[in-house]
């Protein structure tokens, strides 16, 4: 009998310390379970940020209207606002629009801290938002109405009737200059598209789907060869400022000033004056609205306006 009870306490404090290995171990699997689910979770904003952080680096947007492709804006803008930013201090995040209607609707909602616009638009924008022109290109601006290489058509009233791709309704020197000379100044009718940039409407030309198409100068130089060769300037538009960078009233007037500098310094050494001949600037100069662009108020092109 002693045996048997001896043995039977055996058994059951054998049995006790098995219980508490097991629940040790359930309780080790538990908290590890809860440290994985845990780590695994979304972190809010104010966790993940540290309690002492540096000064941030002050951003601005920079929005360009979309002559060209997107993919071709962040290869000749990108590497001029890394300097300007780098220069200054700053941090320039650059935006594009899906097309020119899209980037209208962004500067008259007073998005953009810059914005690189054409001539009318910063009539426009001063209008709507107050946006002070900063920096312009040097070169006049004009526009150009372009056909077939190989059309026989010698004079723009040959046009009457026709279709006429342009990239937008309210690009100043490849469409809404061109329309309203033709329809004031020559005098005809014709049918309007719109084929978003530049380089579609060129295109639609080349393709036989529009008679003519309006473009700037500047824009029809960076086609490729083979699309240059196919094309021939039927009528060029007395020439205006060209497209300046301006700036919304809420940036620092400190800052504005800042990158004037930095643009004229950029245009005094080699590299620099390639980066702006890549963005189309190639020797700018300091905008002012009333010399540069008040004047085009007086044209009266609110009636050809979309």
């Amino acid at each position: 009998m002693r045996r048997a009870a001896e043995s039977a306490s055996q058994s059951a404090s054998e049995s006790a310390s098995a219980w508490v290995l097991v629940r040790a171990w359930l309780w080790l699997t538990l908290l590890t379970l809860a440290s994985v689910w845990s780590l695994m979770q979304p972190r809010s904003v104010h966790a993940a940020t540290p309690a002492a952080q540096p000064a941030e680096t002050p951003v601005f947007s920079v929005h360009v209207v979309p002559q060209f492709q997107p993919v071709e804006i962040h290869r000749t803008w990108g590497p001029v606002l890394a300097r300007l930013g780098q220069e200054m201090g700053v941090h320039f995040e650059l935006k594009t629009a899906k097309d020119i209607p899209a980037f209208e609707a962004e500067f008259k909602a007073g998005t953009p801290d810059f914005a690189y616009m054409n001539p009318y638009h910063a009539v426009m924008a001063h209008r709507v938002q107050g946006y002070v022109p900063l920096v312009r290109d040097v070169t006049p601006l004009s526009g150009i109405v372009v056909v077939r290489k190989d059309d026989p058509i010698k004079s723009v009233r040959e046009l009457q009737g026709q279709e006429i791709a342009f990239p937008a309704p309210n690009a100043f020197g490849a469409s809404l200059w061109i329309r309203a000379l033709l329809g004031e100044r020559e005098k005809i009718s014709f049918k309007a598209t719109y084929a978003k940039t530049h380089t579609n409407a060129y295109r639609q030309t080349i393709a036989g789907r529009a008679a003519a198409s309006g473009g700037i100068r500047a824009t029809l130089d960076r086609e490729p060869d083979e699309v240059r060769k196919q094309l021939r300037v039927l009528m060029e538009t007395p020439a205006v400022a060209p497209h300046p960078l301006s700036a919304h009233p809420r940036v620092p007037p400190a800052v504005r000033l800042a990158l004037q500098a930095a643009f004229e310094r950029l245009g005094r050494d080699e590299a620099g004056r390639t980066l702006l001949h890549e963005m189309l600037m190639p020797r700018p100069v300091k905008a002012d609205y009333a010399r540069d662009y008040l004047p085009l108020e007086k044209l009266q092109l609110e009636r050809y306006v979309e």
